[in-house]
């Protein structure tokens, strides 16, 4: 069950936010190819398929062509976010500590050994 339950949450996400959704119009696909057959039984589906997406004209169904799959894009997913009251940020000097530069050189540690480390850069030695 929960399988199913994850497919289909995926399955309305994709469809949801990307191109996926082009995939429902196929029967609107079909439907217009079978247009096409009936009126020019000689056209095959690549010919069909180049009218309308190499070179699409404006014809008298160029509203119909216009519902096919892939044929026209839209911005299917536009999310704007703006903060509900104006945000401000303001420094007081209240209390603050000033900041004390100090420098400090961790190479001069008890823990950094300079032959060990640049002992892994060099190439193996043979007897």
């Amino acid at each position: 069950m929960k399988k199913l339950i994850s497919i289909l949450l995926l399955s309305l996400y994709l469809v949801s936010t990307t191109e996926l959704y082009q995939f429902l119009k196929v029967p609107v696909l079909i439907e217009h190819y079978l247009e096409h057959k009936a009126e020019n039984p000689a056209i095959t589906i690549v010919s069909f398929f180049k009218i309308h997406y190499e070179n699409p004209v404006k014809d008298s169904d160029y509203n119909k062509d216009q519902q096919l799959p892939f044929a026209s894009h839209a911005a299917h997913l536009v999310i704007v976010c703006t903060p509900a009251t104006p945000f401000t940020f303001q420094l007081s000097d209240k209390g603050s500590n000033p900041i004390i530069k100090s420098k400090q050189t961790f190479y001069k540690s008890i823990f950094y050994n300079k032959d060990i480390l640049n002992s892994i850069w060099q190439p193996p030695k043979s007897c």
